[in-house]
Parts: C-alpha cells; sequence; structure tokens
C-alpha cells in the first residue's frame, strides 16, 4: 500500500449505501490516476440551499482494491473499495 489519500465529495444516498454495505465501488473520473493501495476518503455532502453543497461532517476513508476502465466513458474508472475507518470532518462548510 500507498500513503496516497484522494479526498472526494459524495451525494448522501451514495454514501449511505456504502455505509451499508450494499456498494463496494465508486465510480469516477479518473483525473487523480487511482491506484490499488491508495486511499479515498469519502466526504459526505449535501445542498444546504438552492445553490451551495455543504460537507455533513460524515466521512469514510476506504483502500482501493480493484481499478478497471471496462466499458466505462472516456477517461473513468471503476474502483473496487473497502472501508478501513470512519471519520468526522466538520460540518457545513460551505462551497
Amino acid at each position: 500500500m500507498t500513503d496516497i489519500t484522494h479526498e472526494l465529495k459524495i451525494l448522501p444516498d451514495f454514501f449511505e449505501a456504502f455505509i451499508r454495505g450494499d456498494k463496494n465501488f465508486e465510480i469516477r473520473n479518473n483525473e487523480h490516476d487511482f491506484k490499488v493501495g491508495e486511499f479515498l476518503v469519502l466526504n459526505e455532502w449535501t445542498s444546504c440551499d438552492y445553490a451551495k453543497r455543504c460537507a455533513t461532517g460524515r466521512s469514510i476513508k476506504s483502500v482501493i482494491t480493484y481499478v478497471t476502465d471496462f466499458a466505462q466513458r472516456d477517461n473513468f474508472v471503476v474502483m473496487g473499495i473497502r472501508p478501513v475507518q470512519y471519520m468526522k470532518v466538520e460540518p457545513n462548510i460551505e462551497i
């Protein structure tokens, strides 16, 4: 494993599915050149008003276990991920 960690935003429905164990993958643009053994920190974000998104304060760290671009749009990958640590982040940060 490496020490590389990618921080990503995730919407509540997808975050909940991951927490419940129903979702063990993430489909993303491969702008970070994701590799097996690297980490993802998935930070839950939601709409706090019409034009902004806010952090909910929930976050989970996961390790990338598999990466493929099979049958994906250009520069997109599917990553198999496994949770390693539930974390808290500062809630209600607006962007």
